[in-house]
């Protein structure tokens, strides 16, 4: 992401103008990542005091902090940049409390987290500032939705009608179609229609049809067409126009102003109850600015509140803000081990469910993410094990789910120092797979497992033969490249069918 944004500034400073389309296809990329969004989303989620009341109060917060850092600014400052109005003050220091969707989920994706619990928490925040930024657009811009606005009350009625033509589509290009239509047809220009946002008619749709067996299916299936215009959507971003010297010192010094807003962010969520490490995790996937501060800029410098500079000065913003948010995000898990004494201070007493640490109770053979990976392992390891043996998964949907098929499955993550520090030294294991999707997850439970002193073996899932080496070279007694080895598996279960059906 970082590198398509320095893209774009590279082909702004080399005088060249944009290309026809890109914001089209930038808007594009915004829409189908909220609807892949509304895919997931669990409405009933965001009515959790956690996710409504903690979204509020760190807007409520954050907007404060920004704006007497802007008016102090404005005070010991002299420079044209800081000629603004309170109201202008108010807007910008409103921008700059949001946090990025775009990176959180990307990040989020990439680590496997995005059905953790932090990252659950981290995403119903980001769709409760987006709600706030619906709002604040139409009543920024003086549109009133028609009054056929209404109409989308009756939404649930289309439920059966869109079920339907997801049941009908099949599983080729005629899906992919489908889901387009959906989310950019009956969503997003829906909402269009009757004066509202086209991007909250596409999250709507995404968590109207979130209830249907496919809609998994279908997030994967857009996922391409999503990734590929994000790239529009990052690459808009700079070629808003050429920076200066002193705008750019500008957006550093409102980048050092992101340990406050991590800060404030780890404070609000630990009052819910969530251990030092949930909270820390969710506050650094939103340690950003969002892209929605430009669109804030844009707006105020159409409306002469602004001065066309700061529409750059966001943009880069909130460019470095994701080059430092990035590998904050990718190394959390060290973050987190450095700061665990200071960070316990702020945890209180009750301990939320979902977050609360978990005993294996007395087995001999553990499952770590119960995938489909980890489920298949789990059924085979059972016909050797019984009873004494556990699965462990980190997405309460997931151990719901094997729970209901029988299989010995509580929720719990195998990432978090806590959970090992927590764990019952006297357990006799004799055998541990290693099936999270996150590489450097397992590498972190295999290094935890040798330092606590359990004598079994490990085995791992890996994508490439450097993460097989690596694994081995910790101790793992056997790294399963899942490419590489597919094909044998599939050969040795053909030849077995073919045995079974000689006798």
């Amino acid at each position: 992401m970082v590198g398509f944004l320095v893209a774009g500034f590279a082909y702004n400073m080399a005088g060249l103008l944009p290309p026809a389309g890109l914001d089209m296809v930038a808007d594009l990329g915004i829409t189908l990542l909220l609807f892949s969004i509304g895919l997931k989303l669990d409405v009933r989620g965001l009515l959790k005091a956690e996710i409504w009341a903690g979204a509020t109060a760190q807007m409520l917060l954050t907007t404060a902090f920004m704006c007497g850092v802007l008016l102090l600014g404005q005070y010991w400052l002299d420079t044209p940049l800081m000629d603004m109005t309170w109201q202008t003050i108010l807007v910008l220091g409103f921008a700059l409390s949001f946090s990025s969707t775009v990176f959180a989920v990307k990040v989020l994706e990439e680590k496997g987290d995005l059905t953790a619990f932090y990252g659950r928490i981290a995403i119903g925040i980001l769709i409760m500032q987006d709600l706030f930024a619906v709002l604040f657009l139409s009543a920024s811009e003086g549109k009133v939705p028609s009054v056929w606005a209404l109409s989308v009350l009756a939404l649930p009625l289309l439920r059966p009608v869109l079920y339907r033509l997801l049941d009908m589509a099949g599983r080729g290009e005629l899906f992919i179609l489908c889901g387009l239509f959906i989310a950019l047809g009956v969503g997003a220009e829906g909402f269009a229609l009757v004066g509202l946002k086209p991007d909250l008619g596409a999250l709507v749709v995404g968590v109207l049809i979130a209830g249907h067996p496919r809609a998994s299916e279908l997030s994967k299936a857009l996922f391409g067409f999503k990734e590929l215009m994000l790239v529009g959507f990052f690459l808009s971003i700079g070629m808003t126009g050429l920076p200066t010297l002193e705008m750019l010192v500008a957006s550093v010094l409102l980048c050092l102003l992101l340990p406050v807003k991590t800060g404030i962010y780890h404070f609000i969520v630990s009052r819910f109850g969530l251990r030092a490490r949930s909270s820390l995790f969710a506050s650094l996937s939103l340690t950003n600015y969002s892209e929605f501060g430009l669109i804030v800029a844009a707006i105020a410098v159409g409306q002469g509140l602004l001065s066309a500079d700061w529409l750059l000065i966001t943009a880069m913003t909130v460019s470095i803000s994701f080059a430092i948010s990035a590998p904050l995000s990718t190394h959390s898990e060290f973050v987190y081990r450095r700061m665990f004494t200071w960070l316990c201070r702020f945890e209180r007493d009750y301990c939320h469910p979902h977050d609360a640490p978990i005993d294996l109770g007395e087995v001999k053979a553990v499952v770590l993410g119960m995938g489909r990976i980890g489920t298949g392992a789990y059924d085979e390891l059972q016909k050797t094990y019984g009873k004494q043996i556990c699965g462990v998964e980190h997405a309460p949907e997931r151990v719901d789910f094997n729970r209901g098929q029988g299989r010995n499955v509580i929720l719990g993550d195998a990432c978090d120092t806590e959970f090992w520090l927590k764990l019952r030294k006297d357990i006799q294991l004799e055998l541990v797979i290693l099936a999270m999707p996150n590489h450097q997850g397992n590498i972190y439970a295999a290094q935890q497992l040798r330092n606590l002193g359990f004598n079994c073996q490990v085995a791992a899932i890996a994508r490439f033969p450097e993460e097989v080496e690596e694994l081995s070279a910790i101790g793992v007694c056997t790294a399963f490249n899942m490419y590489e080895q597919a094909g044998t598996g599939l050969a040795r279960s053909a030849l077995e069918g073919c045995r079974l059906a000689q006798e």
